[in-house]
């Protein structure tokens, strides 16, 4: 594993910053020819010809606490692969035989010919997971959440988000058509104040994410449970990222506060904890059937295929079976970011194993993260406009199979580079 920490900066940051800038204002300006913005959209090859691209990066493998990349190994610390399960033996052996056995696609919606028992199966597995009366499991978890908004939400709906929930929610919103109106981050307040202004003109409901995939904060959610109680709303939780991380079990946000049944819908996804690919909903029967028909990413999609039901399904049985993962990746989490604070990282509010470090300028954090990559550490950075301007940082994650080396060896090229670029001090 390489060990060079040396930043080097292009002598075009300036400018290409500059550029960035531009191209931003570019992207909003109006035209007549629809591919006229993209056509000029060059800073794509701006930053790869500098060596500073951090999307789409090719992996060779990605072997879980380490990866392959460039022909070299680095650790990997840009992963949703929580509980480490996308190497594990029963998981690889599941959906390779489903492949053999049932091939590798239904070719067809789940509403027609795509519904196997297989699908059913999984569907009644993550309903009693939940302790739910029953579940739909549909191809991505971004479709989920677009099935839950577009069988729910209407033009005459308003849908109260937390500002920092998941871009696919807000995109279900857009897709029903649906008035949104945002709180700020899990200000219970906020939700409460508006919600007395919004109960009076019409239907609303509220949805949250359970443990924020930026952040790595949890969302209160007994107070907001209750405030759409008190105010006679429904409330949907995502629980992608809290599913196999949050509660003594993994079973999620509901199990870390101790409250089961706070939320009328569960939303979620098997492509993080469960190594697979698919998103499920788990809330009542009538509910949940009426998603069959209405959820129009549920109608007009292909089905999930055998092999990723399969390989979630294994997954899900590990999750139950072997608990200390969850117990382990949380570990893992303090570890690191306990690291990270006494190193002089800032890591905001995060209580998980999602640790985002803080940066600020965007060309700092490309420099930060391709130093970091250079030196053997695989990190994700985060830059406007997914975040505000200024507010740019490296979104880590840690997870149940990183040995303690694995973290002690990153945090040690993490404070290296940090100070060479000046986000550390000594």
């Amino acid at each position: 594993m390489s060990t060079s920490c040396d930043p080097a900066v292009p002598a075009t940051v300036s400018d290409m910053a500059a550029a960035m800038n531009a191209r931003h204002e570019v992207q909003r300006r109006a035209a007549l020819d629809v591919f006229e913005r993209a056509i000029g959209f060059d800073l794509p090859d701006q930053v790869r010809s500098v060596g500073m691209m951090p999307y789409y990066r090719e992996l060779t493998r990605n072997e879980g606490p380490v990866c392959l990349i460039d022909g070299r190994q680095a650790i990997m610390l840009g992963s949703n692969n929580y509980l480490g399960l996308t190497t594990h033996p029963a998981v690889r052996e599941a959906a390779a035989r489903a492949v053999l056995e049932d091939g590798p696609s239904l070719t067809g919606s789940r509403l027609l010919n795509g519904t196997t028992t297989a699908h059913t199966a999984l569907e009644r597995k993550v309903a009693e997971f939940f302790g739910r009366e029953d579940a739909l499991v549909f191809t991505t978890g971004y479709q989920a959440n677009i099935g839950v908004m577009t069988a729910f939400a209407s033009p005459e709906t308003t849908v109260v988000l937390d500002r920092h929930c998941h871009a696919s929610i807000l995109d279900g919103v857009r897709a029903a058509r649906a008035q949104v109106e945002c709180f700020p981050h899990n200000d219970v307040a906020a939700l409460d104040q508006l919600l007395d202004r919004l109960v009076e003109q019409g239907p609303c409901m509220v949805m949250v994410d359970g443990l924020y995939s930026m952040e790595g904060d949890i969302a209160p959610l007994p107070g907001i449970a209750e405030t759409c109680r008190r105010h006679g709303v429904r409330l949907v939780v995502d629980e992608a990222h809290a599913l196999g991380v949050l509660g003594a079990t993994g079973h999620g946000t509901e199990e870390h506060f101790g409250c089961p049944g706070l939320a009328d819908l569960l939303t979620g996804t098997f492509s993080k904890s469960l190594a697979s690919i698919g998103g499920w909903v788990a809330g009542s029967a009538r509910v949940i059937d009426w998603m069959r028909f209405f959820g129009r990413s549920m109608v007009f999609s292909a089905s999930m295929p055998p092999a990723q039901i399969a390989a979630a399904s294994t997954a899900l049985d590990l999750l139950r079976a072997e608990p200390w993962r969850v117990t382990r990746v949380n570990e893992n989490g303090q570890t690191w970011r306990e690291g990270l604070v006494r190193a002089g990282f800032v890591v905001g509010n995060s209580v998980s194993p999602i640790v985002p470090v803080t940066v600020g300028d965007d060309f700092t954090c490309l420099i930060v993260g391709k130093a970091l990559l250079d030196a053997g550490v695989y990190v994700n950075p985060v830059v406007y406009p997914a975040v505000p301007r200024d507010k740019a940082m490296l979104r880590t994650s840690v997870m149940a199979t990183h040995e303690p080396h694995h973290l002690a060896t990153a945090l040690e090229i993490l404070e290296t580079v940090g100070r060479k670029v000046g986000l550390l001090k000594g």
